[in-house]
């Protein structure tokens, strides 16, 4: 699919895309097609590319602090524990990213697990 059709569906500005797509194609999740019926195709099968993965084509890490991976950041004695705070959450986030696929995105389908995250109220609510 070409990239302005990618933007005109998902409503993402040109720039912004092929700087996304760029990111995606670094990782090998997109691929590039040259040619009259040329444009963007997944890399790998929809069911092997995680949403974990496309974060982390993006974004970096799926859990930072101040720019670091958790286990490289250093803390003085008293606040030592939280390390494994931001330890467990990126346990948690992989946890969910690392589960749910783009076929599975796409068959509006997600794993049982993840749905039932989805059932407690408390998930729903800011706070």
């Amino acid at each position: 699919m070409s990239a302005e059709e990618i933007g005109r569906r998902q409503d993402i500005p040109h720039g912004f895309l092929q700087a996304i797509l760029a990111d995606l194609r670094r990782a090998e999740v997109v691929m590039s097609v040259r040619g009259q019926n040329g444009g963007w195709r997944l890399g790998r099968e929809a069911a092997e590319v995680t949403v974990a993965d496309v974060i982390r084509a993006v974004d970096g890490p799926l859990v930072s602090v101040y720019g670091l991976r958790p286990e490289a950041v250093s803390y003085n004695e008293s606040a030592m524990v939280l390390q494994l705070v931001w330890v467990a959450a990126r346990a948690n986030l992989r946890e969910v990213f690392e589960q749910v696929t783009l076929e599975m995105l796409a068959a509006n389908a997600l794993p049982p697990g993840v749905v039932k995250l989805t059932e407690d109220e408390d998930a729903w609510r800011s706070h």
